[in-house]
């Protein structure tokens, strides 16, 4: 694995990439409150497989730049970050992975720039355009989304969650998982990645952003690349049926259930490295396509 930075759309970004310069581009887009670290199942098998693996902190995490004000954080502005780590690849079209918030951003940039998707793999997280609608016909999604409400308040969340370099999210990582999912190892890498200056903040103004500063309105939300969503049905946060409501946005979508919380990829890597690698394995007998 390499260590890189890659300017794209006014920030700076740390990359870790791995596997054949020439293989068909995979970017893998972690969530909150993760950073590239969480996909560390992941990078080495798909990376052996012959991708070409991109694995960023997104803006706002670990060692990315994290510009100030919660604008920086529009949906919008972070399709943008995406769209120029294709490029700064060379590349017309990437596979694109996300789990949680990373698979929000995978989800607009198919719908903003289908173009320059390959194939799309989501891990835990609706179509940003169900899961409104869906909180206001269930009341049981309302109350497992609390937190985005906690989270629009003024200084208060990152004061907590910076408390004792991270300790609260360190103990929503493991009340919220399978036992051991996350070490002790895992929870300190987790830890430092929290406490570079400024990242709670920025990791919360994700979400002020998302109510505060909606994604602009599109004439079309439907996703029309092919499309795999991988869902674990113990998720404390999100109900399964958020998954089939996805679907429904697709053109060409189909929907894995695994027996995991949450954190899917980490409970069950080796399945979620099976699924993705079949979805896409086609797409290492052609060549990549170069701007």
């Amino acid at each position: 694995m390499t260590h890189t930075t890659v300017d794209t759309n006014g920030v700076r970004l740390h990359v870790v990439q791995a596997g054949p310069a020439t293989g068909p581009l995979m970017l893998l887009l972690h969530g909150f409150p993760e950073f590239w670290y969480g996909w560390k199942a992941q990078m080495q098998p798909l990376a052996d497989a012959g991708f070409r693996v991109w694995v960023p902190d997104q803006r706002g995490y670990n060692l990315s730049d994290k510009p100030a004000g919660i604008d920086a954080y529009r949906l919008d502005t972070l399709v943008a970050d995406v769209v120029g780590l294709i490029d700064a690849a060379g590349v017309e079209k990437a596979i694109v992975v996300g789990h949680d918030w990373g698979g929000i951003v995978a989800w607009w940039l198919a719908v903003t720039y289908p173009e320059r998707v390959e194939r799309l793999v989501i891990l835990n997280v609706p179509h940003p355009a169900v899961l409104s609608g869906f909180i206001r016909r269930n009341p049981g999604q309302l109350l497992r989304s609390w937190y985005v409400a906690f989270f629009q308040l003024p200084i208060l969340p990152e004061w907590l969650m910076g408390r004792r370099r991270g300790a609260m999210l360190a103990r929503t990582l493991r009340s919220s998982s399978r036992p051991g999912t996350f070490s002790r190892d895992d929870l300190a890498q987790y830890r430092t990645a929290w406490s570079q200056p400024g990242a709670v903040r920025s990791m919360v103004n994700w979400y002020r952003a998302l109510i505060r500063r909606p994604a602009a309105r599109r004439p079309s939300i439907r996703v029309t690349v092919p499309t795999l969503i991988i869902w674990g049905i113990h998720d404390r946060f999100l109900q399964r049926e958020l998954a089939q409501a996805s679907l429904t946005r697709c053109d060409d979508g189909r929907a894995e259930y695994l027996d995991t919380t949450h954190w899917v990829q980490h409970e069950a890597p080796q399945r979620v490295n099976e699924l993705i690698l079949d979805f896409t394995a086609y797409t290492l007998s052609r060549p990549s396509s170069r701007i």
